[in-house]
């Protein structure tokens, strides 16, 4: 039996280094430096990188490893099979965007016309990948966009985005870190089974645009993008036909909108007068959204909730729960159907309907708006519910805004900001069917004139356990054409339908 377990032994380590020695089992790590880079900030290492990737994948996939160091870099072409490990301490840097730094030329569009130019090209970015599947990029190093274009250029080198996916499968980012990551930090169109999880990004545009894409996981996340959208849900047609957003959930993130570079650094300076940095839907909406979660976030010096469908697409089967929010700029809650149809013609205007916003507390809201909820004239939303929510408005609004007429804004920009300072401090809702209030509280920290709420062409509203601060001799409820509003135990006012 000994003599056995010798020559087994001996058996099993001359078939290891034979194995080795025979190059019939790939290595493990792909490291970049092996293959040319050099990490020193000063020359060119996406030539090097793209050789380390081109070697995993020829060997059936591996890890690419980018040791600590500064990688100045054009484009990097993703290959399936491959994970892009950059570790603690290893930066990869946009290069200046021009011919001689290797940055991949925009790639003819689907179309231009329903969609704006950054979501129209994906190939003009740092990192990229096309029809691809099961890859990843992880590590604790960072991804710094230093040489990317914020917004269109008129170029052949027009690079601006950090990472852009196009139509790939089975993709995971993790643990990575994006500074100034250009347009958009992650661009993802036509992506499924999608994970985001525990990145930080301090940029200068959207955070993260996740479009057309099914099965995505966002967990984990710090966006600070005080000039644009931090997460950001959107169905353009930039792939040719519409396509819906749909199952996401998004849980255990923070969005905020302080001054760029001071959310790294951790002085969380609060220089922007009006910063962005939220989690929307749009406002790119053509194949619309469905079946979404979001949970467990927090908004900090920023905008608020945004759910919006104004290019003729279906929003609903949303629940939105555990959020908390701090000086928010605007409206903290926005649910809008516009008629802006950028798309082809003959689409109907869309439906937004079946949403559930509970569990939710917004603290130094700023006076100009609450709650806005606004379908269209024929087009109403449709089955919102709104649960266990303490609004705190800073107050201040003037008996001519209670008396204000908002305009409709049919075929505007859907932002809240446009439809100007609203006539209830509260909730100010319009063009809807179906709406429930329940267990929600109304504050302001200065008088206000304008009441509480104001209800525009509703029908049918359930005000339940809701209580307000309204003016002396005010009434806490102002309606428009509307009708079948029943309070319970609701505003000090008697149990029943309400009557002006």
């Amino acid at each position: 039996m000994k003599l056995l377990a010798k020559v087994t032994i001996a058996l099993c380590m001359v078939s290891l280094n034979f194995a080795h020695a025979g190059g019939t089992t790939p290595p493990v790590n792909f490291n970049v430096r092996d293959y040319g880079a050099k990490g020193d900030g000063v020359n060119l290492d996406s030539k090097g990188i793209n050789a380390a990737i081109d070697a995993a994948s020829a060997a059936g996939g591996g890890t690419v490893y980018l040791p600590a160091g500064n990688y100045l870099s054009g484009s990097i072409h993703l290959k399936s099979n491959i994970s892009l490990f950059i570790d603690q301490g290893a930066v990869i840097i946009a290069a200046e965007v021009n011919a001689e730094n290797g940055y991949d030329e925009e790639e003819a569009a689907v179309n231009t016309t329903y969609q704006d130019y950054g979501h129209s090209h994906w190939h003009n970015s740092l990192i990229w990948g096309e029809n691809l599947h099961d890859i990843s990029i992880v590590g604790q190093g960072m991804i710094f966009g230093k040489g990317l274009y914020h917004d269109f250029v008129k170029s052949k080198q027009s690079a601006n985005k950090a990472i852009a996916l196009y139509l790939c499968r089975d993709v995971s980012i993790q643990d990575i870190t994006i500074s100034h990551g250009g347009w958009f930090g992650i661009l993802a169109t036509g992506v499924d089974n999608l994970t985001i999880s525990n990145i930080k990004e301090d940029t200068n545009r959207d955070g993260m645009d996740i479009d057309c894409c099914r099965n995505v996981r966002v967990s984990d996340c710090s966006v600070n993008s005080p000039h644009d959208d931090g997460i950001c849900l959107k169905s353009t047609f930039g792939l040719g036909f519409a396509r819906a957003t749909e199952n996401v959930t998004i849980t255990n993130c923070g969005v905020s909108g302080f001054e760029e570079g001071s959310f790294l650094d951790g002085t969380y300076k609060r220089t922007i007068k009006e910063p962005t940095g939220r989690i929307k839907f749009g406002t790119e909406s053509n194949g619309g959204f469905k079946n979404i979660t979001i949970s467990n976030c927090t908004f900090n010096y920023c905008r608020g909730l945004a759910l919006e469908t104004v290019d003729g697409a279906l929003l609903e089967d949303v629940t939105i729960t555990n959020i908390t929010m701090r000086d928010v700029v605007n409206s903290p809650v926005f649910l809008r159907i516009g008629a802006r149809m950028r798309g082809p013609e003959g689409v109907p205007v869309g439906e937004l309907r079946r949403v559930i916003i509970s569990n939710v507390v917004a603290w130094n809201v700023e006076p100009g708006q609450g709650i806005l909820i606004s379908g269209l004239p024929g087009h109403t939303i449709k089955d919102i519910d709104l649960k266990d929510i303490k609004i705190y408005s800073k107050g201040g609004g003037t008996a001519e805004q209670a008396a204000r007429e908002v305009p409709e804004m049919e075929k505007g920009y859907p932002e809240p900001g446009s439809f100007g300072i609203l006539p209830a401090y509260g909730v100010y809702a319009r063009h809807v069917e179906g709406l429930k209030l329940e267990n929600v509280e109304f504050h302001y920290l200065d008088n206000d004139q304008r009441p509480p709420l104001f209800f525009d062409d509703v029908k049918g509203a359930e005000i339940r356990f809701v209580k307000a601060q309204f003016a002396n001799g005010a009434s806490p409820i102002a309606t428009k054409n509307s009708d079948d509003i029943n309070l319970f135990q609701s505003l000090n006012q008697p149990d029943g339908k309400w009557k002006n």
